[in-house]
């Protein structure tokens, strides 16, 4: 992996509650605000800081950047708050950044939540027809003009890519898809698109630098995900030395917002476990 040296950019950021930081990073396409499933209820023990990444919601950049220019800012944004360790939750992309500020910047992360991640991602999604993303519009737009309806869910959302994204297609996750994924995807800026197929080309794999990761992790994964397979994400497990794994059966990509509650009570229960988090 290549040395980070590229300058920083300020980032739009949302913090929550009070107490030790967890800082919380998207995915593509994400924001922020992407992650109030796990920032509501987090922020109500801890201080959740989550920023939108170079390129994502309100962070706006006019210049080509690499993935890597996303350790730069995120580093910056721990300075600039005076933060000395934090736990990091990752999403998907946030993960595979979480992972690098882990290897990186060891000092300064007392944990690792992974969510839906890999240090060698790979898929299995299927050819996109345009059929695919002309049912997915249609169910976006039917979804953000009234979210969970249940008629569009049937008739347009389970046709389309949702049905890789979700298993279960409930209402309540067709909300979280309206409140959250839509503005996100809108938000996303063609320079970070490109930036993450540049890094998708040329390959990522930290499986040989796991080991090195000695802080606590809870890896996370969702059984049918087909972005980033859930054999991907047990094999980060099983090289991280301090891991526990937990997969969910009947959820893809986005479980979080399929079994919110599950969730959260294993985040929880692991946090309670490692009462001692400040000083990881």
């Amino acid at each position: 992996m290549a040395p980070v040296t590229a300058s920083p950019i300020a980032l739009n950021v949302i913090t929550q509650g009070q107490g030790f930081p967890i800082l919380c990073l998207h995915g593509h396409p994400g924001s922020g605000q992407s992650l109030a499933v796990f920032t509501r209820h987090l922020s109500q023990r801890f201080q959740t800081i989550a920023p939108d990444l170079r390129g994502y919601g309100g962070s706006h950049t006019t210049a080509e950047f690499e993935m890597l220019d996303h350790l730069v800012d995120l580093r910056a944004l721990l300075d600039q708050r005076q933060i000395q360790r934090c736990l990091i939750l990752g999403w998907s992309l946030g993960g595979i950044l979480a992972i690098e500020m882990a290897l990186r910047f060891p000092e300064r992360v007392s944990g690792l939540i992974l969510v839906a991640t890999s240090a060698r991602p790979w898929g299995n999604h299927p050819p996109i027809s345009w059929q695919d993303n002309f049912y997915t519009g249609l169910a976006s737009v039917i979804n953000r003009l009234s979210p969970g309806w249940q008629w569009n869910i049937d008739q347009f959302g389970k046709r389309s890519l949702y049905r890789y994204l979700v298993q279960q297609h409930t209402p309540e996750t067709y909300q979280y898809l309206a409140e959250a994924a839509m503005p996100a995807y809108l938000q996303t800026s063609r320079l970070a698109t490109r930036a993450l197929f540049r890094a998708i080309r040329q390959g990522y794999n930290r499986l040989p630098d796991l080991g090195k990761i000695q802080c606590p992790c809870l890896v996370l994964a969702g059984e049918c995900d087909r972005h980033i397979t859930a054999p991907s994400s047990q094999e980060t497990a099983a090289l991280l030395p301090n891991a526990e794994w937990h997969c969910y059966p009947n959820t893809a990509h986005l479980f979080p917002w399929e079994i919110p509650q599950t969730v959260l009570s294993n985040i929880d229960d692991w946090l309670q476990r490692y009462p001692q988090r400040e000083s990881f």
